[in-house]
């Protein structure tokens, strides 16, 4: 009787401070972006550190190589695709009233005469509408430099954090096993066994899931980049990049760049030949990632239902923002081996063995 009450008073002792440290990650959460992205980035360039460890590189100085590299190849990314979305942000903006017009003179004739669709909307007034909008826009953007100064105190905070991911990736990547060793003599001897497999377990799946999600996304921003300007979409490289690197949400980040690629389309164009070919380049690539790219570099090994990954996405963004966007996925793929495991543990218990 004694045992059983010690059991569940060490019971409710480890839901209480896991309860503790679920409420304090909620208080930390603004403060966490740094922590949390560079503990991802690790995950996904540790493998190469340790390559480069193996051919007599020392591990700091290949650290600081990767992390060279890796924030090289962003600036490089940042400097081609924001000046290009600029672009098309401002030739959005100029040619609506042209999309407006031919709304009304050539899309909706051809939706009367195709399928007997009529569409009534008053061109004039849409087109007052867009420029006072488009205008307010403008004005937002002008005052938007006076804000920022303004939200210095904040700004910092944002720039600080941008600055503190490098730092602490290093400090990850190189001294991973000084942050373990302590923590794995901490663990009760009777537990060492099991959790131990369990975070073999997880730390491999971790790996294999970032990994491979990293690589769908840049072989789909490829994709998606090189078909656009391909069929000669005006800045559809950079459309095409945006959306291949949304990939890791479900359908949402092709809607995202399928959205703006037919509107770049529409407003360059004019006509649906060069829609249509915008509509091709989305469907290949969805064929490409759903048959072909994601089963083979991520695999069904995760077990992440779309549906699932859709859930964490929103549920973690909404607890912890976008700390919890960045957590949603690897904390998920991590719940798999737990939920796994406990489900061999179960199936082999006398419980549900027991016939009667």
């Amino acid at each position: 009787m004694k045992r059983t009450r010690d059991s569940a008073r060490n019971g409710w002792f480890w839901l209480a401070g896991l309860a503790a440290f679920g409420w304090l990650v909620y208080l930390l959460t603004p403060m966490l972006s740094p922590f949390v992205a560079g503990a991802v980035l690790a995950y996904i360039v540790a493998p190469l550190v340790d390559w480069l460890e193996h051919r007599r590189v020392g591990r700091t100085l290949g650290t600081l190589l990767v992390i060279v590299l890796l924030m090289l190849a962003l600036a490089c990314l940042l400097v081609l695709i924001v000046p290009m979305l600029i672009n098309q942000g401002q030739a959005l903006s100029l040619r609506l009233p042209g999309l407006v017009d031919w709304a009304e003179n050539t899309l909706s004739p051809w939706l009367r005469d195709t399928w007997g669709m009529t569409w009534h909307f008053d061109a004039a007034t849409l087109k007052r509408e867009l420029t006072s909008n488009l205008g307010a826009l403008r004005g937002m953007l002008a005052r938007a430099a006076p804000l920022i100064t303004d939200q210095g105190l904040a700004l910092f905070g944002y720039v600080s954090n941008l600055l503190l991911l490098p730092l602490v990736l290093f400090y990850l990547v190189r001294d991973w096993q000084q942050f373990t060793r302590p923590l794995a003599r901490l663990i009760p001897r009777r537990w060492y066994r099991d959790l131990g497999m369990l975070g073999d377990e997880i730390d491999d799946m971790l790996g294999q899931f970032l990994r491979g999600q990293l690589a769908v996304m840049l072989i789909m921003a490829g994709v998606y980049g090189g078909g656009l300007w391909l069929v000669g979409l005006e800045s559809g490289f950079a459309i095409g990049v945006v959306a291949g690197l949304l990939v890791f949400i479900p359908y949402v980040g092709a809607a995202i760049g399928l959205t703006l690629a037919t509107l770049a389309a529409l407003l360059q164009f004019g006509g649906l030949g060069g829609l249509l070919l915008v509509w091709l380049v989305f469907m290949i690539g969805q064929l490409l990632e759903s048959m072909f790219i994601t089963p083979k570099l991520v695999g069904e090994r995760i077990g992440l239902h779309p549906l699932v990954v859709i859930f964490a996405l929103l549920a973690f963004g909404q607890l912890f923002g976008f700390v919890g966007v960045m957590m949603a996925l690897p904390v998920s793929a991590a719940l798999v081996v737990v939920v796994k495991l406990a489900q061999a543990r179960y199936l082999a218990s006398r419980f549900y063995r027991r016939r009667r």
